[in-house]
């Protein structure tokens, strides 16, 4: 070994301590950004309540205060009631993404033990679940193992998940909350101006639109289904769902036995179709989307074929990592992770066609 040049384990471990500085500084940002949020939040709750308590004064003298006041007093009721849902949503949110930014933190300090070559009791919280896999000592060209790759998707995975639970439990039912008061001040003006009721109802509709697409937005973060009924079940709703609210004609094929397979290559592949499905959509106006879905005995092969504009694939794949706004790059990186491949051919003129190829391992 020449001098001043770095073995690949010592490369390896440079990368990994500079990513873990950086997800430290990342940590403590966002802890900074959840103390203020909360500190807003404390505030708006007792503006909240004051205004809270100002308008049961006024339902108390409700024929005698002037109509123009008892709109104001629902109009600050209203608002400050928004504010304060839209920043503990805020605050949810960056709570969210705290605890993933610590789970991923505490992944790289258990790697980074791993690679210098200590035992799983020598790791930081050793009391926690552990990446099943080491680098090997004996051969520093290794790299990492197949089941630490596993373990690094399958973590990713977990942060999603995580996140879709928290964003159904906490913005859609504070959303709920606010439909249901804009009920209840709707009824209370009935036998007011007309106009007042007609703003809450805008009001109600909105709130519902925001709500539908809060659920939407947790089925595209992680589908509690996947889970539940595997991966062909909640590939035909995606394909349902981006049928019905996208105007694209779309059309499935299943072949093959429709069996589970392990957990990691259901969510590659479902990861797959949604990242291709979504850039045919939104950047090459694809209106018409075939997929075929084979299951075999060794091989899970996706076929993908629309009538989008043509790209050059090669341009696409060889783009930056950090400017990689199709998704596409990021995506060959991953499956590659798991032993599959991804081909894409688009030629002028013919519909772009993709293959997907993920080994069929079957679920424990």
């Amino acid at each position: 070994m020449l001098p001043g040049v770095m073995t690949p384990k010592e490369e390896l471990l440079a990368e990994f301590e500079a990513e873990y500085e950086k997800q430290r500084k990342r940590v403590n940002e966002n802890q900074q950004i959840i103390e203020q949020t909360q500190m807003e939040v404390n505030r708006l709750r007792e503006r909240n309540s004051n205004i809270t308590a100002q308008l049961q004064r006024v339902e108390q003298n409700f024929d005698t205060i002037p109509r123009a006041d008892i709109k104001g007093a629902y109009d600050n009721a209203l608002d400050a009631k928004s504010r304060l849902l839209t920043m503990q949503g805020q605050l949810e949110k960056a709570k969210a993404t705290q605890e993933e930014l610590v789970h991923f933190q505490e992944l790289l300090e258990r790697l980074l033990g791993l690679v210098r070559g200590l035992s799983p009791d020598q790791l930081p919280g050793s009391s926690m679940r552990m990446v099943p896999s080491a680098i090997s000592n004996e051969d520093e060209n290794a790299g990492l193992s197949q089941q630490v790759i596993v373990s690094i998707v399958e973590a990713q995975e977990g942060e999603r998940q995580r996140l879709a639970r928290q964003m159904h439990d906490g913005p859609a039912q504070s959303l709920t909350n606010f439909i249901l008061q804009a009920e209840i001040c709707q009824r209370l003006f009935d036998r007011n101006p007309d106009r007042a009721g007609e703003e809450l109802g805008n009001l109600k509709t909105a709130a519902g639109t925001t709500f539908q697409k809060v659920r939407d937005f947790i089925f595209d973060l992680r589908p509690m289904m996947l889970d539940d009924l595997g991966l062909i079940p909640t590939i035909r709703r995606y394909v349902e769902a981006i049928q019905d609210k996208a105007s694209i004609s779309t059309q499935l094929n299943i072949l093959g036995e429709e069996r589970r397979l392990a957990g990691h290559i259901e969510v590659m592949m479902f990861r797959s179709v949604q990242t291709i499905l979504s850039y045919a959509r939104d950047a090459l106006g694809a209106k018409s989307v075939t997929i075929g879905l084979d299951v075999g005995p060794e091989w899970l092969k996706a076929t993908l074929d629309h009538d989008g504009r043509n790209f050059d694939p090669e341009t696409v794949f060889n783009v930056d990592t950090r400017d990689d706004t199709s998704g596409l790059r990021t995506l060959r990186d991953r499956i590659q992770l798991v032993g599959g491949s991804i081909s894409v051919l688009s030629i002028e003129g013919k519909n772009t066609q993709y293959t997907v190829i993920l080994p069929a391992i079957e679920s424990d």
